[in-house]
């Protein structure tokens, strides 16, 4: 019979990110929302006044 080897538990594959790293910026999934709005009226704005 095949003898049952036990491997230690640690953290299941889970990470606590908060605990890692804090970062200086946070900003709101509204904001990134509306910025990469704001980015996409400005390229087409400039393809309709400044056609290449």
């Amino acid at each position: 019979m095949a003898e049952r080897i036990s491997m230690p538990a640690g953290f299941g594959g889970l990470l606590r990110y908060d605990e890692e790293y804090r970062s200086k910026f946070l900003l709101k999934p509204a904001h990134v929302i509306g910025f990469v709005i704001a980015v996409i009226l400005f390229v087409s704005l400039l393809r309709i006044f400044r056609p290449v």
